[in-house]
């Protein structure tokens, strides 16, 4: 079986009412009093960010070239068009050369203009939005690969879901009337979305300027009219990402809901934006999202007035250029402060000063750098790159200067809540929770998580029970307290506040197990893949349960329909693998083992049930080598008890002692593997060593190794 892991949901813990955005209105009504900013507007990247498919904006081939070969996972994906639907689907080559696990999904909707890439979503349940893996870039005419962070054995699969940040700057503002007022889990949604950033995210709500008669100045915002550092905030809601890499790069503010940002207020005010410390090799990085964040790093910037140069100096937004006249336009802009220094013919200051960059978390495609620099760096900057997988672990340090008297609280925060400063977060925000008071539960359940992530559970119990009281019956802070403390008597209450909750009904399922109440934990888990069929866990959880009552039909269908949403899951196939091989299936067992270690190579267990079913299938020169390495990620009692059967097994007795008597030594009381020594012993010429160890198993719980130690005694 396999935990759950939990989201940092601190909306579940905000009124519903702060996701109910008021004063929003369809934006095509725009059109009627600005035909020409409408009509240039729509054909920019922004206002085609998110869309349903459909011929008029189908770029990608759907019949020919249509499938991508994953070799780190070693799963095939399709993209087709049926019956004016279209579809992602997953498969794998099974053991016998077959396809296996054949999984189709509809696609609903599409993020990215398609400038760069496209990006496809799904519908899962609840009315949530899942990513799907492959993805499709335009550089080079156009291509399929993996969507970022997916191009590694152990991705994601169909486990991503779309959380109100994505929701935030991919797509106008959804209307959230009355959607969050159940926890499922994940982020969920309306039915209808809009389609396309609109023009209220620049300029405001605009319904009463819509309802006010002469559309009078002052009922929607002009962002040219703002004061320069209000009009720089209006593009760096979205694009000033300084990383999107585990940090975290910001925190909304926990009074405020996920889309209640206003063009004109202080950003400050809605999010706080962190950054990796200075110093820690990250000066240098390059992300799709951080164009203004980089343009804020440019000496031209610095040491310009302020307001001089900003986003909207080069870029209107009603009307994005491209190509030679983009060029002409941004080198004019150029020349407005550096007339008369040109120093090349062509008089090209962007693509030099400006370069274009293969970003470090989306490599397939190819952008402007927006920092400008006095020299580019030197090297080929359009060179393949390979994903980063680096975690930072170091200091996260605010973006702007703190001015609120609970930013501290919010920096502490942010310095446990990915992890990236665990060690000095820790009582950094225990102390600001001590010094600062604060009466809402987020940032005790951030330091509850914190603890518990760090191992210390015992110390994060208290601190979930008090952000508990603090917001009585709170779901998300009872599933992560349980994590710790799993309890059907703790869980099941929850239940019955988020009952389309699939993850939750999968811990309590395995609460339910771990106390013996085994039908009632099957009927949980059964309820969390009917509420959610595609909840990976759930289906194994379940087929676990099933394999040790011996109903291997039921576990393997069970194991079988996990694979099927995640191919790459590899504790459902260490699962399947041993089910398999308890009953005599080698060649299907073999494929699952080495499926299992090539999704988690550093999986031990799995190399240890590896290890037995080739010992039980007499290839033990494989079976040495399986367990041997299991041995070196993770030494335990069972796996030297199993490497001593091996070479017992092969004749081996003096290198079976030495395994059987490392066995005892970790675990002294491990019946079997001193019946395994005493056994040895005895067959070694050694029968008075072995009686302590004869004895010791002859005291088992198992009635099989009782009896045999017994007669081993009675016979010596």
């Amino acid at each position: 079986m396999r935990r759950l892991a939990l989201a940092g949901l601190w909306f579940a813990l905000v009124p519903a009412g702060l996701f109910a955005e008021e004063g929003y209105v369809d934006s095509a009504i725009c059109a009627t009093c600005h035909a020409r900013q409408w009509e240039t507007y729509r054909h920019t990247g922004m206002a085609r960010s998110f869309y349903k498919p459909a011929p008029s904006n189908q770029v990608e081939d759907y019949s020919k070239n249509n499938t991508y070969y994953h070799k780190a996972s070693a799963t095939y994906y399709s993209m087709t068009v049926r019956d004016g639907h279209y579809y992602q689907a997953q498969y794998q080559i099974g053991f016998d050369g077959k396809q296996t696990g054949y999984y189709e999904k509809e696609i609903d909707y599409i993020v990215g203009s398609g400038n760069h890439t496209r990006t496809y979503l799904t519908r899962g349940a609840n009315n949530s939005l899942i990513e799907l893996p492959l993805a499709w870039y335009a550089e080079k005419g156009g291509y399929w690969a993996m969507n970022p962070g997916y191009d590694r054995p152990d991705h994601e699969g169909l486990r991503r879901h779309i959380e109100y940040n994505c929701m935030f700057c991919h797509n106008a503002y959804p209307d959230m009337t009355g959607v969050a007022a159940e926890v499922t889990g994940y982020a969920v949604f309306p039915a209808k979305l809009p389609e396309g950033i609109d023009c209220q995210r620049c300029h405001g709500p605009g319904q009463a300027h819509v309802e006010s008669a002469q559309n009078r100045r002052g009922t929607i915002v002009n962002p040219a009219r703002l004061a320069p550092e209000r009009q720089a905030e209006v593009c760096e809601q979205c694009h000033l990402e300084t990383t999107s890499f585990p940090l975290p790069n910001s925190l909304i503010r926990y009074d405020r809901g996920p889309f209640s940002y206003r063009p004109g207020q202080p950003i400050a005010d809605f999010k706080l934006d962190f950054d990796h410390a200075p110093g820690t090799g990250h000066e240098d990085d390059f992300e799709i999202a951080s164009s203004a964040y980089q343009l804020n790093k440019s000496l031209c910037v610095l040491k310009s007035a302020a307001g001089k140069l900003i986003c909207t100096t080069c870029h209107n937004p009603h009307d994005i250029q491209h190509g030679v006249q983009a060029e002409a336009s941004y080198n004019a802009v150029c020349r407005n402060c550096h007339a008369g220094t040109e120093h090349v013919s062509t008089g090209d200051c962007v693509s030099c000063h400006m370069p274009k960059r293969r970003p470090d978390d989306v490599v397939h495609v190819v952008m402007t750098d927006h920092r400008i620099q006095r020299n580019k760096p030197a090297r080929d900057l359009l060179a393949d790159l390979a994903e980063r997988r680096d975690l930072y672990r170091g200091e996260v340090v605010p973006y702007r200067p703190l001015t609120k008297p609970d930013d501290e609280l919010y920096l502490a925060t942010a310095q446990v809540i990915e992890s990236s400063n665990l060690g000095a977060g820790i009582p950094r925000l225990a102390a600001a929770i001590r010094n600062l008071k604060p009466e809402g539960p987020e940032h005790h359940v951030a330091l509850a998580d914190a603890l518990r992530t760090a191992g210390r559970c015992q110390e994060a119990l208290p601190v979930y029970e008090d952000a508990l009281r603090r917001s009585p019956g709170a779901v998300d802070v009872i599933q992560k307290m349980a994590l710790c403390k799993p309890s059907s008597d703790l869980l099941r209450p929850a239940v019955g506040k988020a009952p389309r909750n699939a993850k939750l009904w999968t811990q309590l399922g395995l609460a339910l197990v771990g106390e013996g109440k085994t039908a009632d934990g099957v009927a949980a888990f059964e309820k969390a893949t009917a509420i959610d069929p595609d909840l990976s866990e759930a289906w194994n959880d379940l087929g676990g349960v099933w394999m040790e009552s011996g109903d291997r039909a039921r576990a393997e269908n069970a194991f079988l329909s996990a694979l099927r949403v995640e191919p790459n899951y590899a504790e459902a196939h260490n699962n399947l693998a041993n089910l398999l091989s308890g009953a005599n299936r080698f060649d299907e067992a073999r494929y699952h083992f080495e499926a299992a270690l090539r999704y988690k190579p550093d999986y031990a267990f799995a190399r240890y049930s590896y290890g037995l079913a080739l010992g039980r299938a007499g290839r033990f020169d494989e079976a040495r080598t399986q367990l041997e390495r299991s041995l070196k990620d993770e030494p335990t009692a069972e796996t030297q008890e199993a490497l001593g059967m091996v070479f017992a097994a092969q004749g081996d007795s003096a290198h079976a002692i030495e395994h059987y008597r490392e066995a005892v030594r970790l675990k002294p009381a491990f019946d079997r593997a001193n019946l395994s020594l005493g056994d040895a012993l005895i067959t070694a010429g050694k029968a008075s060593e072995a009686a302590p160890y004869l004895q010791q198993a002859a005291r088992s719980k198992d009635p099989a190794v009782r009896a045999e130690a017994q007669r081993l005694l009675d016979r010596r």
